[in-house]
Formats: structure tokens, sequence, C-alpha cells
């Protein structure tokens, strides 16, 4: 599984995108899903039908886009403008690599004013809109392959930097969908008394759209997102930073429902596995918030994977902490009572 995360995590596929992915998920999901299907969005969703076609049904989602760029220009010289798709930080900018998606896949690079050319002191970072994309090529053959829309992505290659942490682009958030995977494995063998709906979202990074539009269309009675949340280095701080290895964070707030967050923690301590505590006193910035507010209202927990350096193309993780996402996902699949959550906020 951790081979599925080197290859979902290197492929392509960010916001608007995602087509470029479809197959590849679908493939991932065929191997324990009854069904899978893709909406005309790019949602895939791989479906696990109970026995009672009138069985409640169960969302389990990650989303699998990814930030990126697009190309807005080409100059006379033929370097390619361009503006961020989702939420990217000029400052990693600058000497990446990235691979153009035109008539033909172009590899380039996103070159940097050499500091030998700079003059006076210190100076921001460069704006996006000062930037270019070099593809080697004259102008005449880049407007041969290349138009404005055209997507682009990061090459960063994903690197083990020990036998678990590991580093690479896109992890956010596909390492919470790989995290869906295993738990799948897991429950290969069993039984569940509800249809069991798995999502890989698109768009969330440009809006959480992809988990609204699933949400609407299948109302589920309660969900399962999987999300990344920030891991520590030497200068995060210490609030809602959580410790690469220490398993998964369960979120608690008024985007989660009190019962599903009670199950997670009791679960986690029953099955020993590794968890930590995340307080969100509003809504969660992540998909969780989308599938809470669709229809009448969805009973929603958050889970999420912690990792350094988000929204980069050096995103770093500890294995175990995706597994001990799809191992509690796992147990409170199998220990869920829907009667009991309906009641929650019932006198």
């Amino acid at each position: 599984m951790m081979n599925t995360l080197f290859n979902l995590a290197a492929a392509d596929g960010i916001s608007g995108f995602e087509f470029s992915l479809q197959e590849q998920v679908c493939k991932l999901l065929s191997s324990y899903c009854t069904s899978v299907e893709a909406d005309v969005m790019g949602n895939v969703v791989g479906i696990i039908p109970a026995a009672d076609p009138k069985a409640p049904k169960v969302m389990l989602e990650a989303h699998i886009d990814g930030i990126g760029l697009m190309v807005s220009g080409i100059s006379e010289e033929g370097f390619l403008s361009f503006v961020p798709v989702g939420g990217v930080d000029s400052a990693i900018l600058s000497g990446t690599e990235v691979r153009v998606y035109g008539r033909e896949i172009l590899f380039g690079v996103i070159g940097a004013k050499p500091p030998h050319l700079q003059t006076g002191g210190a100076k921001e970072a460069t704006k996006i809109s000062e930037m270019v994309i070099d593809v080697g090529l004259s102008a005449e053959t880049v407007r041969k392959k290349i138009a404005v829309g055209d997507m682009v992505c990061f090459a960063q290659k994903t690197e083990s930097l020990n036998d678990l942490v590991v580093s690479g682009k896109s992890f956010d958030d596909r390492a919470g969908f790989i995290s869906l995977l295993l738990c799948l494995e897991s429950l290969k063998d069993k039984t569940l008394p509800f249809t069991l709906y798995v999502v890989a979202a698109v768009q969330e990074e440009v809006g959480l759209r992809g988990a609204a539009m699933v949400s609407e269309r299948l109302a589920p009675d309660c969900a399962f997102v999987v999300d990344v949340c920030h891991g520590d280095t030497p200068d995060g701080g210490s609030e809602s930073i959580f410790k690469l290895g220490s398993g998964a964070v369960i979120s608690f707030g008024p985007n989660i429902h009190p019962y599903l967050s009670t199950l997670a923690k009791d679960m986690a301590k029953k099955e020993n596995i590794a968890v930590s505590y995340d307080a969100d006193g509003g809504d969660t910035g992540t998909d969780a918030w989308a599938v809470q507010v669709a229809k009448a209202g969805i009973p929603v927990l958050l889970l999420s994977i912690p990792l350094r350096y988000m929204h980069t193309t050096v995103e770093t993780l500890h294995y175990d902490d995706v597994c001990a996402v799809g191992s509690l996902i796992s147990a409170m699949l199998q220990n869920l009572d829907l009667e009991a959550l309906a009641c929650t906020y019932q006198n």
C-alpha cells in the first residue's frame, strides 16, 4: 500500500483537472467495491451495498485534487506566465520543476533572477505575477504546443527519508485516500449493516466543491472525512501542531458530530490505536464542513494525518499515521450505532 501511496502522490491531477487520475482511482476502488462510478465533475464513488436496499448509508471521503498552476499567457520570448490553482505560496516556486499539459506534456522550470544580478538588501519573495515557466522552446513552437488554460503540475518525486517517513507532493490529500483503502482492506471479509460509499472527491483546494456535490447527491446518514493537519516543525509552535508518528488526529467542535468523535475516542482506546485530539472552534476548513451542511445536515467526523510542509512539493508524513486513520475508521464502522447517533440531540 505504501507503493500505491507513492504512485498516487506522484501522479498529476490538480483541482479541476482530476480526470487524469480518474482511471487510476477507479481501479484502486474496484478491488474492494461492488461497483465504482464517476460523475460528470470527476468525483469517483465506490459502492459496497448492504443486503437490504433500504439500509442506511455511510460515506467515507477524501479529496484527490492537489494544488498546482495554470498557464495564463505566452510572452514574445516563449516564456509562460501562470496563475495558482489552490493555495500556492510563491516562496516555494523559484527553481521548481514542472510538467505542462499542453498538446503534449512538456517539462519546464520556474526560474529566478540569480543573486549576482540582484541589487539592494534583502527582498521579499518574488510575486507569482513576476515569475515565468521556461520550457526551453521558441515562442513559435510554444504557441503550437501550449495554450492559455493548460494545467501545470509539480514534477517532484516521492522519496523515503527513512522506512516510514516519506516526502513528496500531493500527500494532501492522497494519503487520506490511502487510509480509506487500508480501511477497506481490513473490512474485506466483514459484513456491514449499511451501504458504504467510498468517495474520492475533486476540487477541495478551490472551495470544497466535490464534497458538496457528492453529499447532496448521496445524502448519507453519516460521513467520515479524512484530510491532513499540520505536522511538527521547529518553528511551528504548539497549537494544532501534531508530531509525526503520533497517530490519527480526532477533531472535536461544532463541525463534528459528538457521537462520532466520542466513538472515535472510545475505539482508539479499545483497539490501542495511537491518536491525538484537535479542538476546532469553527468550521474545520476541510470537506467535513461542506459535508456537514449538505441537505438537511449530515453528521460528520474529521480524522487527520499530521503533515509537515503542507502545500509544498516536499510534504512529509509518517506512514504509521496513515495506517492509524485507516484502522480507526475500520473499528468505528464495525461498532457504529446509527440509531444512537440519530438520538444524540433528542430529548
